[in-house]
């Protein structure tokens, strides 16, 4: 028999899965809680209840993509047996989530310089991560002696996912305030990060 905090948690999923679509389908300026209330037959004020403003509501249903972004990522580096076939997937991973998701993103795209903290610790949360899951990979392939053994893999992994980060298709592409690429240069950007992935092992070899 489910419990009242077991039906406030199910009430929660589906409000954050009925918000995700409306935030999807009409970014984040053009979404109403009045709409995301209708698309669950659901007071404005019982979803207040839950949600006190749309904002919160944004960064708990970012929060919850982040989740799931990172558990994608767990489930599969955890058990890939080849360094570049570890970087490949997140790489591949984060480019699908981002295309995916592009919409959704807006408030990010547009708020860039002025974002809630908690978005920014949501960030840091997928970094550190990222950091740890192919910071464990380098490790494994240097104990099968596919490289050279590293005394910082973590720094290693922070170094190489600042450079990711900092590959840019092109100045034209990009507003000087904002480094969220543009959606029609995603596909571009992914195909460099492979590249530079491709050198990084290599180097990692010698």
């Amino acid at each position: 028999m489910s419990t009242g905090s077991d039906q406030q948690d199910i009430k929660k999923e589906k409000i954050l899965e009925a918000a995700y679509q409306q935030f999807l389908h009409y970014g984040y300026s053009k979404t109403t809680m009045n709409e995301i209330a209708g698309a669950l037959s659901m007071s404005k004020a019982l979803l207040y209840y839950y949600f006190p403003d749309k904002s919160q509501l944004y960064i708990a249903v970012t929060r919850k993509l982040a989740n799931d972004y990172l558990k994608l990522l767990e489930d599969n580096i955890s058990r890939i047996t080849e360094l570049k076939e570890a970087f490949v997937f997140q790489i591949d991973t984060h480019h699908n989530f981002i295309l995916n998701n592009y919409n959704f993103f807006d408030f990010i795209r547009l708020n860039e310089q002025n974002m809630p903290d908690t978005i920014w610790e949501i960030v840091d949360q997928i970094r550190q991560s990222e950091m740890d899951l192919l910071g464990n990979a380098i490790i494994a392939e240097a104990a099968r002696g596919k490289i050279k053994p590293v005394d910082n893999p973590r720094e290693i992994v922070d170094l190489m996912l600042d450079a990711l980060h900092g590959v840019r298709v092109g100045s034209a592409g990009y507003n000087k305030k904002n480094s969220f690429p543009r959606k029609e240069h995603l596909d571009e950007i992914h195909k460099k990060r492979l590249l530079l992935v491709d050198i990084f092992i290599k180097g990692l070899m010698h």
